[in-house]
Parts: C-alpha cells; structure tokens; sequence
C-alpha cells in the first residue's frame, strides 16, 4: 500500500504580508497570501503569536489535512533550536521560542528559521543549487539577505547571525551611503531594490521601482543602465569577500531584482572575477535561481519534512 505524502503549511513571514503554500513531497500544490502588520517596532510577543496563529488557525481550519508546519521568519535564531534571539525591525522581540508557543496555539508541529536561510535550503534542496554540499545563497528584494550551506547543512553560526550578507561594507570612504542597520557602505544599501530606486532618484530626480529602472534601462536610460550595472558591481564585490573567506564556489541569488539578470550578471561576474585573489577568478558559478519566488516556501517547508 502506498503512503500518502505528508503535506506541510509552509510560509514565509514579511513585514507586511505572509506567503503561504500547502507543500507536499516537495511541491507546492496551493498558494496563499495575507496581509499582515509586523511593521509597528513596538509590537509585543503576545500581539506577534495572535497575528500568526490567526492566519494559520484559518488555514489549516480548510486543510485539515495538514501534518506540520514550518516558516521562514525575519530575524536571528539560536541554531535549530527555534529560539528567536532578536529581529532588527521588532527589537521588542527577544528570546523567544516562537515554534514552541506557536505549536502550544495551533496544536501542531513548528519549526521556524530565519527566511533567508530557508531560501537556501529550498535553493540547495530543489532549486539551482540542488546536490551541491556547499552553498551561498542570496535574496535581493526590499532589503538583501544570505543563507549559508556547509557539507549539505545550514549554518546559523554561534548567535544565529552568520551570512549577514547585506552588511558586507563595499564602500569605505566619506560619501559610503547609510543602511538600515545603522552602518555605511553596506551592499544592501547600493544593491538592494530599495537602494536602485533611491540612487536612481538621486541621480535623475525622478521617483521609480526597481522593476521600471530595469525595464528603462532596457531601453535608452543610461542612467538606469548604469545603476543596474553598478548594483553587479557592488555584488560582486561582496560575493568576492565572502568567497575568499569561505572558499565556496557555488552562488545562488533570488528575489524580484533578478528579473535585471541579463543586466546584473555580467557585471557581477565581471566585478567578481576582478575582486579575487588569483587561484579562484574563473572558478566562481554565480547561478539565478530556478524556483522565482519559491525558494524561502520550500525551504521552510523542508525544515519539517
């Protein structure tokens, strides 16, 4: 007799909104999304599990047949332990073993990790990195993240902090620009897509998303063009210093900024290759992800499965 697979309510949590998807044996068989407000700084502990547990309490409510659940969330985890330690835009979350109360609410199974580490594993486990042991994934979008896998394991580092990629400094002098985390010169705040939108502004005064810069640089933008080029640039800078540090010769990258690729690579590569020491120039893969947005479900989703 054949063993029905298990299916699993992955999501990923934003500041704004949750993606959702039930997961089956590595599928995603339907998705779902909700409006949700992490955005307030003061939100409390108690306010957090009534958000999330609301919205999963309704879903798995029309899909009873749900065995676990697993969520990639913004913030710092302690190991596998499910153990938030801090979460940069919610600093009056610490210390929180956010699967626990959300398994005692929702009588299931829990596990949760940061969301840019479960892009990885989705990466590693089904995407563009599938098979490969050792693996640096990067999210572009709003912000930029990083996820790393060592000998086919996720590695959260001693505080849960490792592959904080977006504060890689990439600029050092006076003019470094200013990133969210309160430092200057981060990659985040000249490649992210909030960082393009605002540095397209400044150089033409007009107000635009990553998405248009792309498409205007596409055309005859030069100023688009070039900022789309110089967020490669910076890229590959960054990608460069972790390698060189790490050794690892196998990148990912995912998030909407990818849809630059045909822009974005050849820069990065480019930035990348002049950035290295000698032995590991031409060795380097830098590889767009194959699961678009999907990467942080199933990556959740194989935290339980």
């Amino acid at each position: 007799m054949t063993q029905t697979a298990k299916k699993i309510l992955a999501a990923d949590v934003g500041g704004t909104n949750i993606r959702a998807a039930v997961v089956s044996d590595g599928n995603i068989t339907e998705e779902l999304r909700s409006q949700i407000s992490l955005g307030d700084r003061d939100i409390s502990e108690n306010d957090l599990i009534e958000k999330l547990s609301s919205f999963f309490h309704q879903t798995i409510s029309s899909h009873n047949d749900i065995s676990a659940i697993g969520i990639g969330f913004p913030g710092f985890f302690l190991g596998s332990s499910d153990t938030l330690i801090s979460s940069p835009n919610l600093p009056k979350l610490n210390n929180v073993n956010l699967a626990q109360k959300l398994s005692e609410a929702l009588n299931l199974p829990v596990s949760i990790q940061n969301d840019a580490l479960c892009a990885a594993i989705g990466e590693q486990r089904f995407g563009a990195g599938e098979g490969i042991p050792n693996l640096l994934h990067i999210t572009l979008g709003t912000g930029i993240g990083g996820g790393l896998i060592l000998n086919n394991t996720p590695y959260t580092g001693e505080g849960g902090m490792a592959m904080e990629f977006g504060h890689l400094t990439v600029e050092h002098d006076d003019s470094a620009r200013a990133c969210g985390c309160g430092g200057f010169g981060c990659v985040e705040a000249y490649a992210s897509a909030t960082a393009i939108s605002a540095r397209y502004f400044d150089a033409s005064g007009t107000q635009s998303d990553s998405k248009n810069i792309y498409m205007q640089a596409c055309g005859d933008d030069e100023t688009a063009k070039a900022i789309i080029e110089s967020a490669g640039h910076y890229l590959g800078m960054a990608i460069a210093e972790a390698v060189k540090l790490l050794d690892i010769h196998n990148v990912t990258i995912s998030g909407g900024l990818t849809g630059a690729w045909p822009l974005l690579h050849p820069a990065i590569m480019d930035s990348l290759n002049n950035s290295l020491i000698p032995p590991l120039k031409g060795k380097i893969n830098v590889l767009r992800s194959s699961l678009d947005d999907n990467a942080g479900l199933l990556g959740a989703a194989a935290l339980v499965s």
